[in-house]
């Protein structure tokens, strides 16, 4: 369905019993983040939530995609898998053979619909130009800071528009951009992102860049504005498909050249000049749950706001998962499900990203496998396949298990794991967010093949012990009592017949990982079952999966990090592969690059807002999760002894 604007959403939201109204005062520094990281880490994501009180003339809608009902009610669906479902359908009404003319003329009422999904564009105003600024002023608005180590506020959920300088199509993206004074922001987009390629377009032309932001609207443009589309579709067409009604456009007041959604909230209109020094922007903590680090990006110079009477300023944070921007990737996960199967994967059944993979770094694939080196196939489509370049590790999987038992998913990889022939490593594009590569933006990838195995496939080199977990706890005992470095483990895994152990760890020295894989691995051949050791730093408590495996998945790379170990004894042939997800140092690994902080909130911001809390009207007191991942910042001994962080 369409919304005719953010406000009718927000009624929506309010009806359904999915919106909290804050009328206490809640400062837009630190305090709103800090609430809303508390409300959509609850159970399902918690509520949306509309600050009324902010100090500005504007309230501030956050969590507002934050759960899967919301997320479904902003794409007017009941399921996420219906887009999904739709898109097949017509993808193969469109491929299908078309023999006779019935079957032509049955297309036309289709291709109608397609010709309603595209953007028009109206002559005149829209209601997001309803009122222009006298004098254009960023800070007027509430533009929110997230984390007490970012570089400033930051525009958080902007739709930006650009258009590429030679062919005029329209590019229509999300990237955050830090507020660094009234008509001034950094305009963060990477490499890899399409505005960044037409900023290079009107750099060799020497011609200045106009650029639109709009916030607000129907909340199927933010979406839109994330979704991973090929460069020649109009994100304002995928959006009048997800909305079943055209996008209406309207110029720009001062970058005429520029169109944006007619029922916008704001509208932030200006330029980027290519002879401009860069401004060095952030840091700024992201989604991956660590601060991205300062770098170089252009600067945007603002030329005009408008916005609708009465608006409503949309923001969103990232940081560690689960956080709103979990639930736009679930949509995308499910939503572009249809077009990999048809037009890359066609033996895709289904995939999954976990949430503690953070989008890239982790995704689960099922296939429909039907001959040897089929799953090597599926690897390199993937990784070839569009923002699925950044992924850093796939696990493949077949029809023989479901991909959202994790417990039972997990127990079908291994068991049709050979570690030493199973996994293969890569390298290539990386996200320039992921702070584990050596140099930024290329790293190592890898593909776990956990599918079944044709005869062609399996090597002779064959497990023959049985698991005996009653075994497995004496001799791990003794590994911990051999290695003081290790901290704790968690056999639970072992416990559940899944021959993983994970290991958090103190290093004391250099290649320190390597030699007690080799170690730990020949302390455990006897036992001929475990396939794989994951190390984790020694502040990770390994007995929490989610929070180890997101550490870990953070701070991989797969094909410099692994360590496999193999060996053959009375029993046969034995292979175990070591992973070091620890945090990467100069010292330590010749490390050269700067290594990130976990996001946290600050002491005073916790205090602030336990003090408040039940003037806020959101039930209970949730502590700040931000208290579970300090002992992993600083360490257990260190927040016991620091004042201010226990």
């Amino acid at each position: 369905m369409a919304y005719r604007n953010q406000q009718e959403f927000i009624t929506a939201l309010e009806k359904a019993g999915e919106l909290v109204r804050i009328r206490t005062y809640v400062n837009p520094k630190l305090e709103i983040a800090e609430i809303v990281d508390r409300v959509s880490k609850s159970p399902h994501g918690g509520k949306a939530i509309l600050f009324e009180n902010t100090g500005y003339d504007f309230p501030v809608l956050m969590n507002a995609y934050g759960s899967q009902k919301r997320m479904c009610m902003a794409l007017g669906v009941e399921k996420l898998d219906d887009i999904a479902k739709e898109i097949e359908s017509l993808f193969k009404l469109l491929s299908s053979p078309k023999e006779s003319i019935t079957d032509k003329l049955m297309l036309l009422p289709k291709l109608n619909q397609f010709a309603s999904w595209m953007p028009k564009v109206k002559s005149n105003r829209g209601e997001c130009q309803e009122v222009i600024m006298t004098t254009p002023d960023l800070t007027k608005l509430p533009i929110i800071t997230c984390w007490p180590k970012d570089g400033g506020p930051f525009i958080t959920l902007p739709i930006i528009h650009t258009k590429d300088p030679n062919l005029g199509t329209r590019n229509v993206g999300m990237y955050r951009m830090q507020l660094f004074g009234p008509t001034l922001t950094a305009m963060h987009w990477h490499k890899h992102k399409v505005s960044a390629k037409h900023f290079n377009g009107y750099k060799k032309l020497n011609k200045r860049m106009p650029v639109a932001v709009a916030m607000g609207g129907d909340p199927v443009y933010a979406y839109s504005a994330t979704a991973p589309l090929p460069e020649n579709v109009d994100e304002y067409m995928l959006a009048g498909f997800l909305r079943k009604k055209k996008v209406e456009l309207v110029r720009c007041i001062t970058q005429p050249e520029i169109e944006v959604p007619a029922d916008a909230d704001f509208v932030i209109e200006g330029y980027v000049e290519p002879g401009d020094d860069m401004i060095w922007e952030g840091p700024f903590g992201d989604h991956t749950g660590y601060y991205s680090l300062p770098d170089w990006y252009p600067r945007f110079h603002v030329t005009a706001i408008t916005h609708r009477k009465n608006p409503v300023y949309p923001a969103t944070i990232v940081g560690i998962p689960p956080q709103e921007d979990a639930w736009l990737g679930k949509a995308t996960e499910r939503i572009f499900l249809a077009p990999i199967k048809m037009m890359m994967v066609p033996e895709m059944i289904d995939m999954e990203m976990p949430v503690e993979g953070v989008f890239h770094n982790l995704v689960i694939a099922q296939i429909r496998k039907e001959y040897a080196g089929q799953g090597q196939k599926v690897m390199n489509a993937m990784w070839g396949a569009g923002q699925m370049m950044f992924n850093k590790i796939l696990v493949l999987v077949d029809e023989g298990c479901s991909i959202t038992d994790y417990p039972n998913l997990a127990k079908y990889v291994f068991k049709n794991l050979n570690p030493a022939t199973d996994i293969y490593f890569s390298q290539g594009p990386m996200d320039v967010l992921d702070h584990s590569c050596s140099k930024l933006g290329f790293g190592g990838k890898m593909c776990i093949d956990g599918s079944r195995k044709f005869e062609e496939e399996i090597s002779d080199a064959k497990y023959s012990g049985q698991l005996d977990p009653s075994r497995a706890d004496q001799v791990i005992q003794q590994i911990l009592t051999n290695f003081p470095e290790i901290k704790s483990s968690n056999t639970s895994l072992i416990k559940n017949g899944i021959p993983c152990l994970v290991l958090s760890i103190k290093k004391n020295r250099p290649r320190h990982i390597r030699e007690l894989h080799q170690l730990v691995s020949q302390s455990i051949m006897e036992l001929q079952f475990l396939k794989m050791i994951l190390y984790v730093e020694h502040t990770v408590n390994p007995n929490d999966l989610p929070t180890a495996l997101w550490r870990f998945c953070n701070n991989l790379d797969p094909k410099r990090d692994h360590i496999l170990f193999e060996a053959s004894n009375n029993h046969g042939s034995y292979a175990c592969t070591g992973f070091d997800g620890t945090t990467k140092t100069s010292e330590m690994d010749n490390f050269k690059r700067d290594w990130p902080n976990i996001i946290v909130a600050d002491e005073k911001t916790i205090k602030v807002v336990d003090d408040k809390w039940d003037q806020l009207g959101l039930g209970q007191l949730i502590p700040s999760p931000s208290l579970k991942f300090k002992e992993q910042m600083y360490g257990e001994e260190a927040v016991a002894a620091v004042p201010g962080l226990s």
